[in-house]
């Protein structure tokens, strides 16, 4: 395993988890509209990918193979912040601000995976 601390290893697996299912909320109270549809199935995939590819992560079989794993989960969390973007919440409060919430995670998460890959990259 090449994560910092087993700890945070956790407190991460969880909190990519709960970004998942805020997603999956979020996406079962907007309107059925052919869009919000075909942006809310991409928004989903790309949120539960974040948390699996960083379970993965962990069980790592290389530094080699964990880079990858963590690159893919940064990636994973920019793309969930590209469909919650897109996403229609048809300007309802409410709903526009847990969008707006689930898009400040994304892009927290995305940090956080950043700052794992430099910090695992510089221990060359």
């Amino acid at each position: 395993m090449f994560s910092s601390g087993k700890s945070n290893q956790y407190d991460l697996e969880d909190r990519t988890h709960l970004f998942a299912k805020n997603v999956r909320a979020l996406v079962k109270k907007l309107n059925k509209t052919i869009s919000n549809i075909e942006d809310g199935k991409q928004l989903i995939r790309s949120s539960g990918s974040v948390g699996a590819n960083y379970i993965e992560a962990n069980e790592a079989l290389s530094k080699k193979d964990f880079l990858m794993r963590i690159k893919i989960c940064r990636k994973e969390a920019k793309e969930s912040r590209y469909w919650l973007r897109l996403i229609d919440t048809q300007n309802k409060d409410e709903l526009e601000r847990e969008r707006i919430d689930l898009e400040n995670e994304a892009t927290e998460l995305m940090s956080i995976f950043g700052a794992i890959l430099r910090k695992v990259e510089n221990k060359k």
